[in-house]
């Protein structure tokens, strides 16, 4: 086969053929490597490459899919790290100065189950510095949109959504706080899947009993995102909210079953502004499920509360993380993480107090919900892509935005429930731009929420549209 053959190639499909040997695990390290040659200057999604470590690694015994003792999901399969993650002997920067010779002696917690069932990095995906939903950072430069490289790719997981989109990888990391995966993969016209927290392990940089970042997989369809949780999912000791799954779970639930009874449509949740043609879009695509025999309502649970609680326990995450860091370096933090921080340090008890309060009301009232539905679907981004110079969006169909992440409200008003969500491509923007939506299934609902995302992209048709090549926005 050819390089641009096996680039194009599903995860699904690169799997099976490694396993069947009518493809070696060398070959697609050198496919991807001449791809990301041919297309990574115009959109900067990996940015720091290990293309020789991949190699090596893709000329073990261990590469083999027969030659390990644990279930070797991936078979060798090259896959992208986003930067906020340790990959060993490789730059761990989390897009900032202060870490720009950061080298990491060994893969943390989410990588190294990920290797153990076959995966092979061969590079790390740019981000933005610490956070942002806008991926350009001072050690790396930004990363472009493949669909018009004027454009914003999105963030945080930009890196990894862009280099999925343009065919670099068959699948890449990301993991997500307040949208950080689910908003660049509405961008880039990929699938991105928020899980429940636990259900990935974590790596010893995250606070051990935070509920907010969790880790994901980001591929080009539903069924790579099922096959990379398969691969990354499970207990593992150094993270105590983890726990056990059934091997091979996530892709036994893509056939068969019963289709959703009943879904709720919301274009804004009823707390965040959404441009109006992006609302529609994701309506158009919600209305599909009708198509299906699904009965499509507006029936949603009451968010008040939710989006000042973020970021309040947001605040506080920072601050946990990043204190010390502020002390020694402001001068080398980006203004917003500086004010992120500042904001945990100098919230209240009774803010805390309130956020707590705010999230245990909430799920309940989902919990309420799914009494009677089987998912909520809301879109994945309030706006489509951006200008990449543009920092964040500052107002959003003529509501100014108070702070640099109110425009991601969409998401982070999901995470606040402890629900996982899938941002699933749904359509385009009149100026050919992708939208994506978010189906939220039931706290710890994954293999159910990949089963009606799969059917769901089976009726629409969009998934073989990417990979693209990048396309100029000049």
């Amino acid at each position: 086969m050819t390089s641009d053959e096996l680039i194009r190639m599903t995860a699904t499909e690169a799997v099976s053929r490694l396993r069947a040997r009518d493809v070696s695990a060398l070959e697609l390290v050198d496919a991807a490597a001449e791809r990301i040659a041919a297309v990574n200057p115009q959109v900067n999604a990996l940015p720091e490459l290990c293309i020789e470590r991949a190699r090596d690694r893709a000329k073990t015994p261990q590469s083999q899919p027969d030659a390990v003792a644990t279930p070797c999901w991936l078979a060798g399969l090259p896959i992208a790290v986003k930067d906020y993650n340790d990959l060993a002997g490789t730059r761990t920067t989390y897009g900032s100065p202060i870490y720009r010779d950061n080298v990491s002696e060994r893969s943390d917690t989410t990588i190294a189950r990920l290797e153990r069932h076959g995966a092979n990095p061969l590079g790390k995906s740019n981000v933005p510095e610490f956070a942002g939903a806008n991926t350009f950072n001072p050690v790396y430069g930004a990363t472009r949109n493949p669909w018009n490289t004027a454009l914003s790719a999105g963030g945080s997981s930009g890196g990894s959504a862009a280099a999925l989109a343009s065919g670099m990888v068959w699948l890449a990391t990301g993991n997500d706080l307040g949208g950080s995966l689910r908003t660049p993969s509405s961008f880039n016209g990929t699938v991105g899947l928020r899980p429940s927290p636990g259900r990935i392990a974590q790596g010893a940089r995250h606070p051990s009993f935070d509920l907010l970042w969790v880790e994901g997989p980001m591929g080009r369809c539903v069924a790579d995102v099922a096959l990379m949780l398969d691969a990354g999912a499970g207990q593992e000791l150094s993270d105590p909210l983890s726990f056990p799954c059934i091997p091979g779970e996530f892709q036994a639930a893509l056939d068969g079953g019963d289709l959703p009874k009943r879904v709720a449509y919301s274009p804004d949740l009823g707390v965040v502004p959404v441009e109006p043609e992006v609302a529609e879009i994701c309506r158009q695509g919600a209305a599909r499920f009708a198509d299906l025999g699904t009965d499509v309502t507006g029936d949603i649970p009451d968010f008040t509360g939710a989006i000042e609680g973020f970021q309040t326990l947001r605040g506080v995450l920072f601050a946990t993380l990043m204190g010390e860091t502020l002390a020694q370096h402001r001068d080398d933090i980006a203004p917003e993480i500086v004010w992120n921080i500042e904001k945990g340090l100098a919230v209240t008890a009774q803010e805390v107090i309130e956020a707590e309060r705010t999230r245990w009301t909430l799920a309940h009232r989902m919990a309420a919900f799914f009494e009677t539905h089987d998912f909520l679907i809301c879109p994945a981004a309030s706006v489509a892509p951006f200008p990449v110079g543009q920092r964040y969006v500052e107002e959003i169909a003529g509501e100014k935005c108070k702070t640099y992440i109110d425009w991601i409200a969409i998401t982070f008003a999901i995470t606040m429930t402890g629900c996982p969500s899938l941002s699933l491509p749904c359509g385009f923007t009149a100026s050919g731009l992708p939208v994506g939506m978010q189906i939220v299934g039931k706290p710890r609902g994954e293999a159910a929420l990949l089963r009606a995302a799969h059917r769901l992209e089976e009726a629409m048709g969009l998934s073989t549209l990417v990979p693209i090549d990048p396309r100029s926005g000049d």
